[in-house]
């Protein structure tokens, strides 16, 4: 029999937004959707609730005082629900944390690529496509480290490429696919550990799979969600820069602030046409490099499928 595969989410959204989510992993083959709401959702609840391959779990003041109270990073509440999730009985052969605006795109059954890894492979790691923002039809693909990566930051991103990790505003890192039924283990947002060591992942092939990461949906999204990703998200100050600061290295933070103090929104946004918008100039230069990748999601198919009931 194939694997079976299912995925983790701490999530706060509207409620079609996370329900669109939902019901694109049930469509693409999962076989358990947990789904931990970081504050109540009573319409998102009730569906997800009523889905047979659906688990739901609204993290309230209960949940967290069981737990010794509610962290204040989200990161550390997204790494507790999905080692929850991990350790809770096995109903998957193997489990993923994912973000709601992240897709798992693949070429054949995600069932079929896991089913074919050898038995000693523990965890295995779908790498990120970043979507431009638009249509979220056309996605960046992930330049691998190297002396190549550096170079094509800066013909890609003439501007601002210095500044970029892979070319990415979001991260690299990709999730990881973690095999279930193993012990003193903890799932990650981009990791596994056990007995606190990393669990070794293996990099699936990025032509089987990948992780399309919806991170800038349109000018007004990105900005929209700029001011918190800036104080305690991904631009948050705590994160390395892409190279070492005596070779002019930046964090994404100081690049943001520094663009801020200098032309304010108006530099933010030529930042955004610049590394985010989907743009045809942006594209001729990603395919002039290999690195265009193209896939409709279909986001709107699957809800009606999944959630044939709706009423919001």
């Amino acid at each position: 029999m194939a694997d079976r595969w299912g995925i983790v989410a701490t999530i706060l959204a509207p409620a079609e937004e996370l329900l669109t989510f939902a019901a694109y992993h049930l469509e693409a083959g999962a076989h358990r959707v947990h789904i931990y709401l970081d504050a109540p959702n009573p319409p998102a609840f009730k569906a997800l609730k009523n889905h047979p391959k659906c688990r739901v779990t609204t993290c309230d003041d209960c949940w967290w005082d069981k737990r010794k109270g509610r962290p204040d990073k989200h990161q550390v509440r997204q790494a507790m629900n999905a080692s929850h999730a991990y350790n809770r009985k096995a109903e998957v052969d193997w489990l993923i944390h994912i973000d709601v605006d992240e897709f798992l795109v693949a070429e054949r059954p995600v069932s079929d690529i896991l089913s074919a890894l050898p038995a000693s492979i523990r965890a295995a790691r779908a790498r990120p496509m970043e979507a431009l923002a638009g249509d979220n039809t056309a996605f960046k693909g992930f330049i691998p480290g190297g002396p190549d990566r550096a170079r094509l930051n800066q013909m890609i991103y003439p501007t601002f490429g210095d500044y970029l990790k892979g070319g990415f505003l979001s991260h690299l890192a990709g999730k990881v696919f973690l095999r279930t039924g193993q012990e003193n283990v903890k799932l990650r947002i981009h990791s596994g550990f056990q007995n606190g060591e990393e669990i070794k992942s293996i990099d699936l092939p990025q032509d089987d799979i990948a992780l399309a990461h919806c991170h800038a949906k349109t000018w007004e999204d990105w900005l929209a969600h700029y001011r918190f990703r800036l104080e305690r998200g991904s631009y948050r100050s705590e994160l390395a820069p892409n190279r070492p600061r005596e070779k002019g290295g930046l964090s994404i933070h100081e690049l943001f602030r520094q663009i801020e103090d200098h032309d304010g929104e108006t530099g933010l946004r030529a930042f955004f046409d610049e590394v985010c918008a989907d743009s045809a100039d942006l594209r001729a230069r990603l395919e002039a490099h290999g690195l265009l990748r193209k896939a409709n999601l279909g986001l709107r198919n699957p809800l009606s499928t999944h959630f044939p009931n709706l009423t919001l």
